[in-house]
């Protein structure tokens, strides 16, 4: 469905790697009403959408050295006997623009990236995963706040029917799509549990708010650090933290590990709230647009404390990831290890199609405080700790492992913390190291 265009910050709209902002594109041949009556209810609509979007906001204005005129002239002037010939013939047009951040997404995929980067979803509140040795469907946990975990499910249940339809070699994916559903409808799941007869357990699916922030309290020897996990930068990720630093403070912790390995980014307003929860001063990130105009948002002296920082990062952490890194590390806040950041410093905007599809245009280049571009090259680390194969792979074996004193990264952020004489010392600590290599 369309909806009128809106001119707003730039901050308040992009994302990276993800913000929904519904919009309509404005036609540049907008007068032409022979233009708009032949292109209504055809294939060819969406095209001309897409194409008028990435004519206005592409941030680079030669279109990578295409004719971007005759690449409309091009899509329109063609027959398409199904939406899914015109999908084609639209990514083939974007691959020109040589971008992969800018791309175009059927209705099945914008739905799942707007579910992602809204940080919520409609079912019951559960993860599932399939049990190595049965096979069969498990809950992992139920989400807080759920029907799920209001109707007694516990970690351990076995799902074996789903609407009456058995689960017997159904894949987790698969189960969650069944329970997932509208708001306000009913599944029935039929639960086994041990020392129980297999039970039916009718639910009503609300709105569940994904946790992207996992945090608790971990003494190390006379210290006690509050770490922190997140894994994406959802609409509800700045919320989140403030609740998990607060609750940490509370606990009266010595300093704070910042876990953002794996973490592919997100909405750019969520780095840029959760960046001024650690900072007190200081510029965040300075984005560019195609036009030269800027835009650089600065931390509002409403650091929520003060305490040791420590962030640690990886390959994978990219994106809103590396806007908050390069915050915390080029003001000076917070001491950043791990192994090089992914590099990506560019800001997208997301805009939905009249026919429920979806269009990423990449609409800005993005600069750490001082100035860099990390494109490419992301950020070194203070402390450059790089995960063997075998260590990756025993970590991913033994995710309950992850922040604690047998994860390389997360010991070296404990060593460093007191090498820097920001924790008391701990004999015992001092003495152990990070495992060795693992087959």
């Amino acid at each position: 469905m369309n909806q009128p265009t809106r001119r707003v910050s730039l901050l308040q709209v992009a994302l990276c790697s993800g913000v929904v902002a519904a919009t309509a594109a404005v036609s540049v041949f907008g007068s032409d009403r022979s233009v708009r009556a032949a292109l209504q209810d055809s294939p060819k609509s969406v095209l001309d959408e897409a194409w008028q979007i990435v004519n206005r906001e592409y941030v680079d204005g030669t279109f990578n050295k295409n004719d971007w005129r005759a690449v409309r002239q091009s899509l329109l002037s063609r027959d398409y006997s199904s939406r899914q010939q015109a999908y084609t013939a639209l990514r083939d047009a974007l691959k020109k623009l040589d971008d992969p951040y800018t791309r175009f997404m059927d209705q099945k995929q914008f739905e799942a990236l707007s579910s992602q980067t809204s940080g919520e979803l409609s079912g019951v509140g559960i993860r599932l995963e399939q049990n190595e040795k049965t096979k069969v469907l498990t809950v992992v946990e139920p989400l807080e706040n759920s029907p799920a975990i209001r109707a007694g499910i516990k970690s351990g249940d076995r799902i074996l029917a789903i609407n009456g339809k058995s689960t017997k070699g159904m894949t987790v994916e698969d189960a969650s799509n069944l329970i997932r559903g509208e708001v306000g409808t009913k599944v029935t799941l039929q639960v086994g549990r041990d020392g129980a007869t297999a039970f039916n357990l009718p639910l009503t699916r609300a709105r569940i708010e994904l946790q992207t922030v996992r945090a608790d309290v971990r003494q190390e020897g006379k210290n006690k650090i509050g770490y922190i996990r997140l894994a994406e930068f959802s609409s509800h990720a700045a919320e989140q933290m403030e609740r998990a630093i607060k609750k940490l403070s509370d606990q009266k912790v010595d300093a704070f590990v910042l876990d953002l390995r794996g973490n592919p980014g997100g909405l750019l307003q969520a780095s840029i709230d959760i960046s001024r929860m650690w900072l007190d001063k200081g510029a965040i990130v300075k984005t560019v647009n195609r036009q030269g105009g800027s835009d650089t948002a600065y931390a509002t002296g409403r650091q929520l404390t003060k305490l040791p920082l420590v962030v640690l990062v990886d390959g994978r952490s990219a994106s809103s990831s590396e806007i908050l890194t390069g915050a915390l590390k080029d003001n000076k806040r917070a001491m950043v290890i791990g192994s090089q950041t992914f590099g990506k410093a560019l800001v997208q905007s997301v805009h939905s199609l009249s026919d429920g599809s979806g269009l990423a245009v990449t609409i800005a280049h993005y600069y750490t405080p001082n100035g860099t571009d990390i494109s490419h090259k992301g950020i070194s680390p203070d402390v450059k700790v790089d995960l063997s194969d075998a260590q990756q792979k025993f970590l991913a074996t033994n995710p309950k492992l992850i922040g604690t004193i047998q994860d390389p990264q997360y010991a070296q952020a404990l060593n460093t913390l007191q090498r820097t004489a920001l924790l008391k010392p701990n004999a015992q600590q001092a003495s152990q190291s990070a495992p060795a290599n693992r087959e």
